[in-house]
């Protein structure tokens, strides 16, 4: 007998997988020849050609602030809108995507004054001189633009595809011009009104604050219980005192009067022992909420007893003198009660110190009883207590020159001389300190106040022309958007259903400014000449040209006098230009549309980007820029807690992509839950490359595999059972995917096409077909049939992934294709309707859990080492079920479960068989097979050489080795 195996070596003679596509990703390598790649050849161009003519898809990109590197946060939002916009693009439509930045606004001059003047020693220049507010601008816009540049390159680095060379600016001539436009619209509408209101106010950076631009951390104030006398009131309580409690001390000069509520059940208390060093003595007769009183008297280290009620009409005929009367020149008003909604007695006294100067409440408290007020002889108007520096002004008599916050948002003077004053006129009840929750300037992270000062701002209720007003407006057009996720709807709608009027204006230089000339009444001009050169000017030579030198002449022509019109120089808060790059972009973009098919941020922006471009397009076009709302969580270490360089808990995104590659990173994006906020660090990224690491084995192999296919179609009807029911599989995936892009559901669609293709791929299919693949002669119907099938699931599997891992998927479409452009120039791999075939999935499922009864069997045979492969068994298998026995009617079941032999037997086994508990009724007796190992296939049969010129093959590798024209 000839000794082929000298003569053949077989592995030469098998079908094994040839590819260039590395094992080893290099991600980090790899990806910034991929950009390159798609930066020479203009990618985004050639996706718009590819698209032109196709139905528009619009997510409109939310601006982010153009100062500093990106962090995590950004790389998740920003990998989530390339994934929508990709998924869109592969599915039909044109999803362009314009990637825009916000550049106006405080954080950019706080950099230009400590980078250009403070480090330097060099005094800030004075802006009110044009020369200098222009030239400081200038700085400014430098400054944006180098960040601009800085993460426009980091985002491309995460595969971001978009027009980063035509992006949206707010600070382009054209947009300060549309957002200017915009202004002049609402104050042609009458919606327009400057006001004196009480404002989050930062004495920190001099400027009020949005609620947007407001957090919340711990802070500890000084709390005092005050006692107001009665000046005016029943007889039972006219030598009583009102006793009010605050956490903020520096509001008492402020005070106009005291909010009580008929809800509560109040009464009149007498002090009969006192053991502290100031306050009530005894004798002293005080007013509180029945709930609260006893709480507060031993706070105060009193003894009391409980004269009388004291009803609501009660309250409403008293008028309280002041506590800080005799003061200076001041406080010799009287202070009425008056009923307010807001006022409990959960806790505090039962009434609430009213300071219109400094509290929303308070101010509606005091306008909305400005008639009783007037009535009673008592003057409404509000004072001016504190100004811009956190300083009392003259409307504190006595307490000028006091200080609530000092520049570096440390406690000033103003409690301490404000208690001093009390405790000298006997009104300090008690005093404490508490810690709680209090506002702090996102920027500066210091504390902010509510002061009373001039601003303008836009009506909320004030009704249009329409009928409408713009909070009704606002509602209804939130009823008409869908949110992502739901709960979002209801979390806007809150905010807007409670938020005061818009404040619009800020004392600060860089941005555009509120271009409207009023006189000497506060009316706004309104004439559309003077609108129309406004912004001519700013289209031509941008924003700059209001804080020109002759600006008010110029814009006033001939036919105002300038002298009886004053220019306002205050700027717009940079949430009105954010909230205006729908007009800019979207309508003025002949490549993009409006309104919006989806706006995507963070959950915060519900009362930033997504609340501010709300209003003003519900403001200037009666509904929203946006058909949708997809909000996502913040980015947390993997304790959960929030990120700090202090900490040095920081994932930077910068360090992840050099380190592991972009891929892994938008692979850690596609497997969160991003509606949650989401946990990221060394070990969830390590997870993510484990993941990653199996995927790309999956294609690897089919690229290997592919490497042989000719490209032959075969009909579904002649494809083996096991192909028709992968492309079954494919039709399921391929309605998943489509439905979970829809839904914005990418963990859905990424764990389902990893699981598919560990579990039914790896794990499974390409396992029972490897033995045809590598070994069946070139004719063979089950070799072509599977080579058909991974063309499909391969061209399936990477156009859906391609989103997800744009990078992978291009290197391995162009592997498998070289003459390509490009994988994301294709569409989604088209899959047939008539491969769904829901019953022949059924018959498989069953099939499926007998063959996982026999592998469990097979690897404890292994465990214990019986066994070397599945392939040295030829195992019983026992079912009772006759269901199950007839799903395998017609099968080559030991193909299916790797063994080189297999008996089914009707019956239940003997009672040591291998079972298990989720297939009852199957049980498996191993056993070795019988035969000869054939030496090209490694299959143990008893027809290894029965074909006398291969002694050493079976029949099958002999016939194949005949067909491959190989000789022994």
């Amino acid at each position: 007998m000839t000794d082929t195996a000298e003569k053949i070596d077989y592995s030469k003679t098998l079908y094994l997988p040839e590819t260039d596509f590395p094992m080893r990703a290099g991600l980090p390598q790899k990806e910034p020849e991929l950009v390159k790649r798609w930066q020479e050849m203009d990618l985004y161009k050639k996706l718009r050609a590819s698209a032109a003519g196709r139905e528009k898809f619009v997510l409109h990109d939310g601006p982010p602030y153009a100062n500093g590197n990106i962090h995590i946060g950004h790389a998740l939002n920003k990998i989530l809108k390339d994934v929508i916009n990709r998924s869109f693009q592969m599915r039909g439509y044109d999803a362009n995507y314009v990637p825009g930045w916000d550049c106006h606004g405080l954080p950019i001059e706080w950099k230009i004054e400590e980078e250009n003047y403070r480090a330097k020693g060099k005094a800030k220049p004075d802006l009110k001189e044009p020369a200098a507010m222009i030239e400081f601008r200038r700085e400014c816009r430098a400054y944006a633009e180098k960040w601009i540049k800085v993460q426009g390159d980091e985002f491309q680095r995460l595969g971001i595809v978009g027009d980063f060379d035509n992006p949206y600016l707010t600070m382009n001539f054209h947009a300060e011009s549309r957002i200017a436009g915009e202004l002049l619209k609402i104050a042609a509408s009458g919606q327009l009104y400057r006001g004196s209101k009480p404002i989050m106010w930062s004495v920190v950076e001099r400027t009020a604050l949005a609620e947007a631009e407001v957090e919340y951390h711990d802070y500890e104030s000084d709390t005092i219980w005050v006692k107001f006398p009665v000046g005016k009131g029943p007889d039972g309580v006219k030598d009583a005192f009102v006793v009010i409690w605050t956490t903020t001390p520096w509001t008492i000069p402020g005070n106009r009067a005291i909010a009580y509520s008929s809800r509560v059940a109040y009464g009149l208390y007498e002090v009969t022992a006192a053991e502290n060093d100031f306050g009530p003595r005894p004798g002293e007769k005080l007013i509180f909420a029945d709930k609260l009183a006893e709480e507060s008297f031993v706070k105060a280290k009193l003894q009391y007893k409980r004269l009388a009620d004291v009803t609501a009409a009660d309250l409403a005929a008293i008028s309280c003198a002041h506590p800080l009367k005799g003061l200076g020149d001041g406080y010799e008003f009287a202070v009425p009660l008056l009923e307010g909604d807001h006022v409990t007695d959960d806790a505090g006294t039962g009434f609430v110190h009213t300071a219109p100067s400094h509290g929303r409440e308070d101010f509606d408290v005091w306008t909305a009883h400005a008639r009783e007020i007037e009535a009673r002889g008592i003057e409404t108007k509000i004072p001016f207590p504190v100004d811009d520096g956190g300083f009392y002004t003259s409307d504190a008599p006595g307490l000028e020159g006091g200080r609530v916050i000092d520049d570096n948002g440390r406690k000033g003077d103003a409690n301490d001389r404000v208690i001093k004053a009390l405790i000298e006129r006997n009104a300090l009840f008690a005093r404490g300190r508490l810690k709680h929750q209090y506002p702090h300037s996102w920027r500066s992270k210091k504390p902010v106040i509510f002061r009373n000062t001039p601003q303008w701002f836009v009506y909320m209720d004030k009704t249009l022309t329409d009928g409408t007003t713009l909070r009704t407006r606002a509602l209804s057009a939130i009823d008409d958007t869908r949110f992502v996720p739901a709960a979002g709807q209801n979390r806007l709608r809150a905010m807007i259903e409670q938020r005061p009027d818009w404040v619009l204006s800020r004392q600060r230089a860089w941005g555009v400014p509120i271009c409207v000339f009023v006189d000497e009444h506060g009316e706004v001009l309104k004439d559309d000449a003077v609108n129309q050169r406004i912004l001519n000017a700013f289209d031509a030579e941008g924003a700059d040209a209001w804080f020109a030198e002759g600006a008010k002449e110029r814009f006033l022509g001939n036919e105002h006098d300038p002298a009886k019109w004053t220019q306002v120089m205050d700027i717009l808060d940079v949430w009105f230009d954010s909230g205006s790059t729908h007009t800019f972009t979207l309508e003025d973009r002949p490549d993009l549309k409006w309104p919006a098919d989806l706006y995507l941020e963070g959950s915060d922006q519900h009362r930033g980007w997504f609340h501010s471009s709300l209003l003003e397009s519900a403001a200037t076009r009666g509904r929203a820029p946006y058909n949708a709302v997809l909000t996502h969580g913040f980015t947390m270490d993997e304790k959960g807690e929030k990120m700090s360089k202090s900490k040095g808990n920081v994932t930077a995104p910068q360090e992840v992509m050099k380190d592991a590659g972009a891929d892994i990173l938008r692979l850690w994006v596609m497997t969160s839950d991003y509606a949650d906020d989401l946990r990221v660090g060394k070990t969830i990224i390590q997870t993510n490359v484990d993941a990653y690491r199996k995927l790309r084995n999956t294609i690897r192999w089919m690229l290997g595999t592919l490497a042989h296919d000719k490209g032959e179609e075969i009909a579904l009807a002649d494809l083996p059972e096991l192909e028709q029911l992968m492309l079954h599989r494919l039709a399921e995936l391929d309605q998943l995917v489509r439905e979970n892009y829809d839904a914005f559901d990418f963990k859905k669609i990424a764990r389902a096409l990893i699981d598919f293709a560990n579990v039914e791929l790896s794990a499974f299919y390409f396992d029972v077909r490897k033995d045809a693949l590598y070994c069946d002669a070139p004719s063979s119907l089950r070799r072509r049939a599977s080579l058909h099938v991974i063309r499909q699931i391969f061209d399936c599997m990477v156009t859906w992934l391609a989103p997800m891992l744009p990078f992978t998927t291009e290197e391995a479409w162009l592997s498998r294709n070289p003459s390509a452009v490009s994988v994301h120039l294709e569409q989604f791999a088209p899959v047939a309707k008539e491969w769904r075939n829901d019953a022949l999935a059924e018959k498989w499922k069953k099939i499926r859990a007998v063959r996982s009864v026999v592998t469990g069997a097979l690897e404890i045979e292994r465990k214990d080492k019986r066994i070397g492969s599945s392939l040295e068994a030829a195992p019983v298998v026992h079912i009772a079920d006759a269901e199950l026995r007839k799903a395998l009617e017609g099968q080559d079941f030991s193909e299916v479960c790797i063994t080189s032999g297999i008996t089914i037997q009707a019956d239940a086994g003997p009672a040591d068989a291998f079972r298990l508990a989720e297939v009852p009724d199957v049980a498996v007796v191993p056993k070795l097979a019988e035969g000869v190992k054939c030496a090209r296939s490694w299959r143990i049969t008893t027809d290894v050489g029965s074909d006398p010129d291969y002694p050493d093959v079976s029949a099958r590798d002999a016939a194949a080795l005949r067909e491959l024209g190989i000789r022994a």
